[in-house]
């Protein structure tokens, strides 16, 4: 508790909150990419403290909102094999696909199950070995090295029933489309500190060489996040555009290498399909040839059927930091944690829903 009350001090908050009224001058739009930051920003009222001058906008970070109906159509499709079990972590069971859900297909008799870790769906593989279960690999950088490691295992072993539908998702590709859209100008981007543990800051240094904006890479307490809307201030009024970090307790340059070198023995890069973005580059993960054996697409026949999207609802749009929850009409109304109609209110990163929580004028 020690560790997150000291980045939670009122008086430290107030100062910082002060430096920046003090120096803010011209408008300043600034991204926060990842969807934990969006969360943290709401929930502590981060909005309310900052001067009119600062535009905060949410980014396309959260691997459950992004991932694309014709994604999940297909994870929806594999529990309804026979003798599949389907293990996927909880933020998963409720977003709804083209026709329905994987919670709606448990209901219907689908053997879905929630899993807290890959090695949670080995442990599943182990004692059902009469079934095959496939593992939804749902996530970015941060979770991606688990995956690999998990598959590793399985090969070690010689577990012959696992295997991983892989929707996994690399950050700088999708970030470098949206700069290159042009949709949203910014002055600044608050790079996302949990896949930055992994990659390292390093890894978003084309944002200010290509496009010449500021970033930082923050943390996810109050005072994280101030200091890092500062340290970007200081580089906009300056002239500079560069990365730094403002969350040295957590993220190196060169990031943690042997996370690293699990994903890159494992997967490979690929185009993929994000929602609201459309297929980007080089920015999802797939088995690398020695390890397809493992890929459930390619070890089960299965239909997932037409892909469709959901009238009225606007989460690529937000995604994409081109609109708010609050432009959406069903926000609030149709659209609910409870009866969620979007991807970004299901989520407990997702947009939408921490509006819905913390929000104050919704």
């Amino acid at each position: 508790m020690k560790l997150t009350s000291e980045f939670r001090r009122s008086e430290l908050a107030q100062g910082l909150v002060s430096r920046i009224h003090r120096r803010s001058k011209a408008p300043a739009r600034l991204m926060e990419f990842c969807g934990g930051h969006t969360v943290a920003i709401l929930k502590h009222g981060i909005r309310q403290l900052l001067p009119p001058t600062i535009e905060m906008l949410s980014g396309p970070g959260c691997p459950v909102c992004v991932t694309a109906n014709a994604d999940l159509d297909k994870a929806m499709a594999l529990a309804k094999v026979p003798g599949v079990i389907l293990a996927t972590f909880g933020d998963m069971l409720k977003i709804p696909g083209s026709n329905s859900s994987l919670q709606e297909a448990k209901a219907e008799g689908a053997d879905v199950r929630i899993v807290y870790s890959t090695m949670d769906g080995l442990d599943i593989a182990r004692q059902n070995p009469e079934k095959s279960v496939v593992f939804l690999g749902i996530g970015f950088e941060t979770t991606a090295p688990t995956l690999a490691a998990s598959v590793l295992q399985a090969e070690q072993e010689g577990i012959e029933n696992y295997y991983i539908l892989s929707q996994h998702k690399l950050c700088p590709p999708v970030t470098r489309a949206l700069l290159d859209s042009g949709e949203v100008k910014l002055q600044g981007i608050v790079c996302p500190g949990h896949v930055s543990v992994i990659i390292g800051s390093r890894s978003w240094e084309f944002i200010p060489r290509d496009y010449g904006i500021p970033c930082v890479v923050s943390g996810f307490e109050p005072l994280d996040i101030l200091q890092c809307i500062d340290m970007l201030l200081t580089q906009i009024e300056s002239g500079i555009s560069t990365v730094e970090i403002a969350y040295r307790r957590g993220v190196r340059p060169e990031g943690n290498q042997t996370a690293q070198e699990l994903m890159k023995e494992v997967f490979e890069p690929c185009p993929t399909s994000w929602r609201g973005v459309g297929i980007v580059p080089q920015s999802g993960l797939r088995l690398r040839e020695r390890y397809r054996r493992f890929d459930a697409e390619l070890a089960f026949d299965f239909d997932p059927g037409p892909t469709k999207e959901h009238q009225g609802c606007i989460c690529g749009e937000i995604l994409r930091g081109v609109k708010t929850p609050r432009d959406c009409p069903l926000f609030a109304k149709v659209c609910n944690p409870e009866q969620p109609v979007g991807s970004c209110m299901v989520s407990s990163e997702g947009s939408c829903a921490a509006y819905y929580l913390y929000g104050l004028d919704r």
